[in-house]
């Protein structure tokens, strides 16, 4: 469905505003092809689903030229060279290669002399940074055009094509689910609604819809029954009520029960880490781990009661933990947010170009957080 919805002439593209709005590049450079018969060679940077491809086949649509689209995973610069070399062409084609990062240099390197001469249009499309995956000759002779993740407006206006296509509808909170999920990406989009149309029973999709369309399942296992589950339980949360005597009851009944001392060891590193202010108590328990493994049952025992003893006296402090949580949690809802521009590297030319490191000055004070989460607080200071 994605490659059914794709829009025909630039007015329908959906978002890069910042591209093909009026008296952008993109928008300049169709108009005057529409006099001069020029257009150049242009590298498109943007993350999956940004609209790459879309875009390059409006290109060809509006310059009335032949269009040929390869993927550089799938064909070969031969099959390349083949087209250009014994077709004429009355206007030089657009040949669009998706994922040209993949082509090693002497690959990209054949290319040069179709572009050098003018003979093609080349749009090459990449995930990934041009400054280092493409080769500079190549590079010096294109237009790098930076696309953007798709914002949640425009996400929306997309999912309600497919929708739309489907005759179906879809209440709120999936559809911000759906967005989220997306992480701003048109095609995983249009994906997902394809499937759960398909798939649900309602003409309204509803979250479970959305979740079983994007395979999310919430796994359980419980290979050794609920009791285990309890005792664990029970024996972290004495620890950290520092309820020493409780913990070393619960100790003793893992141990009793055959538990795997290297497993209780193993929940009191991680334990550690999540709810002990101390980073001692970290030493502590990877060294109360090593004695286990290197001692073995019964002697480690004693390693394990005195490590419990530690872990549950000493000064309780969530705050790394509980703000790593958060900020996972934003990471999973937001996929991957654009770093800002002024703390990027710009370790080439054409990075400071588009304005990486722009403004940046040491030890300011200033959130480094990506746009959306500008003033959000994960660690809380005391």
């Amino acid at each position: 469905m994605a490659d059914l919805l794709r829009p025909k002439k630039l007015t329908e593209f959906v978002g890069q505003k910042d591209i093909v709005g009026k008296d952008k590049i993109i928008t300049k450079l169709l108009s005057q092809a529409k006099t001069t018969n020029f257009f150049p060679s242009l590298i498109f940077w943007g993350p999956p689903g940004s609209g790459k491809t879309t875009l390059a086949r409006i290109i060809a649509r509006q310059l009335g030229r032949e269009y040929f689209e390869f993927s550089a995973v799938s064909s070969s610069i031969k099959e390349i060279e083949k087209i250009l070399v014994t077709n004429t062409f009355a206007l030089a084609p657009v040949i669009v290669i998706d994922e040209i990062h993949r082509y090693n240099k002497a690959q990209q390197a054949k290319l040069l002399p179709f572009v050098e001469r003018g003979s093609v249009v080349l749009i090459g499309a990449t995930t990934e940074n041009p400054s280092f995956e493409v080769i500079a000759p190549l590079l010096s002779r294109t237009r790098v055009i930076l696309l953007k993740q798709h914002t949640e407006h425009d996400l929306t206006r997309i999912s309600q094509k497919g929708l739309d296509n489907f005759k179906v509808q879809i209440d709120k909170k999936a559809l911000k689910f759906l967005i989220e999920s997306s992480n701003g990406d048109a095609r995983v989009l249009l994906n997902t609604i394809e499937i759960a149309a398909n798939l649900g029973t309602s003409k309204k999709l509803i979250i479970s819809d959305i979740e079983n369309a994007l395979q999310k399942r919430q796994l359980s296992f419980d290979k050794m029954g609920e009791e285990f589950f309890n005792v664990i339980s029970a024996f972290i949360k004495s620890m950290r009520a520092s309820d020493v005597d409780a913990a070393l009851y619960y100790l003793a009944r893992m141990v009793a029960s055959g538990q795997d001392p290297l497993y209780i060891a193993r929940r009191m590193v991680v334990f550690a880490s999540e709810d002990v202010a101390s980073p001692t108590a970290l030493v502590v328990a990877n060294e109360v781990f090593r004695a286990c493994d290197t001692i073995g049952f019964p002697e480690c025992q004693e390693n394990l009661a005195a490590g419990v003893v530690y872990l549950s006296l000493a000064k309780k402090d969530r705050r790394a933990y509980d703000g790593y949580m958060k900020a996972l949690g934003d990471v999973n809802r937001f996929g991957n947010l654009p770093v800002p521009h002024k703390i990027r590297n710009p370790v080439t030319k054409l990075m400071k170009e588009i304005g990486y490191g722009e403004g940046y000055k040491k030890y300011d004070k200033e959130s480094y957080l990506p746009e959306k989460l500008r003033g959000k607080m994960y660690y809380i200071k005391k």
